[in-house]
């Protein structure tokens, strides 16, 4: 992949992906006239929502579409296909410098130990310096977060990019070749990190001290324009803001959700509700500033096609007062 996310190729490929998580995904609510299509990844905020009960009586119709990654769940918003997208720093950045009408309408900080390089049991790969020679497989495309800490990480090591195979697959399909032993190294984050982690994969480098650590919720800008969706994307922020909330003072609660929605074991579910259950924040200086930092790192790494002012791109008018 070539990392923008208007490429036709992509665009082909993840607009079914688009279509396929949509027709996958049932709906909600009973307003009848003005629909929310929230936009998912790994079914992250709707378990949360659902297990806080935070989508009762509402004025408006919603329906969920999961991804398995930011990309495709980017596509979809630029194609008018979902309404908000929930991704990491980056790849918001990265549709913004390619010209993706959106805005940053939330943020949430999660640990920087929730992605990582990680190497199959048993590698004889120790380090990050060792990597030369190696292929590294990214998750999921260009200008994510995983291929933001394994740029960084090499940069740290003193090892050039160009003495590293660097691919980029899809979570579930990189997953798969990780599990096979066809790849050397995976770049990763998330759930797909922690369930290779508990099958015995050794992390060389996590994001502490590289990555933000920033999820963001991004909505289109067509959305934002509509009055009526403008009013039900302040009322559906304001409960995902109070289930976060409802989220971290319920973890054990919440871990059990997730596990029932995915199909994950209970056991991986609280690890992921420990590294993965922030509360909501406005997207003020707090996520402006880090958020800043690295996009002027990354665009003078040559990895974004322009730069970008972060604060062009929020929307501080959506977020709960």
């Amino acid at each position: 992949m070539d990392g923008s996310l208007l490429h036709s190729d992509r665009r082909t490929f993840l607009a079914g992906a688009a279509a396929l998580a949509l027709s996958a995904c049932g709906g909600g609510g009973k307003g009848g006239g003005t629909k929310l299509v929230l936009g998912d990844q790994v079914h992250l905020l709707q378990s949360k929502a659902e297990a806080a009960h935070a989508l009762g009586n509402l004025s408006y119709d919603i329906e969920w579409a999961n991804f398995v990654g930011a990309a495709p769940l980017l596509e979809a918003l630029n194609a008018g296909a979902v309404d908000i997208a929930p991704a990491g720093d980056l790849p918001v950045v990265l549709a913004a410098a390619a010209k993706v009408p959106l805005k940053i309408i939330a943020g949430a900080v999660s640990s920087t130990r929730d992605i990582g390089i990680i190497v199959p049991p048993g590698s004889p790969i120790r380090s990050v310096a060792e990597l030369a020679g190696h292929r590294v497989i990214v998750s999921s495309a260009r200008g994510s977060i995983s291929h933001y800490l394994l740029l960084q990480a090499l940069k740290e090591a003193k090892l050039d990019r160009r003495k590293v195979d660097i691919g980029f697959m899809l979570p579930n399909d990189a997953a798969a070749a990780f599990a096979a032993g066809r790849i050397d190294a995976w770049a990763t984050f998330g759930t797909y990190q922690i369930a290779a982690e508990q099958r015995g994969a050794r992390v060389l480098r996590d994001g502490q001290g590289i990555n933000t650590g920033l999820t963001l919720i991004a909505a289109s800008q067509a959305a934002l324009d509509d009055p009526a969706k403008r009013a039900a994307l302040k009322d559906v922020l304001a409960r995902f803001r109070k289930a976060s909330l409802w989220a971290q003072a319920h973890p054990a609660d919440y871990a059990a959700v997730f596990a029932n929605a995915t199909g994950v074991d209970p056991k991986l579910a609280k690890l992921i509700v420990e590294r993965q259950n922030p509360v909501l924040i406005a997207p003020d200086a707090a996520v402006i500033a880090p958020l800043q930092r690295v996009v002027d790192r990354f665009h003078a790494d040559g990895e974004l096609p322009a730069h970008v002012d972060v604060a062009s791109i929020i929307d501080p008018g959506i977020f709960p007062a």
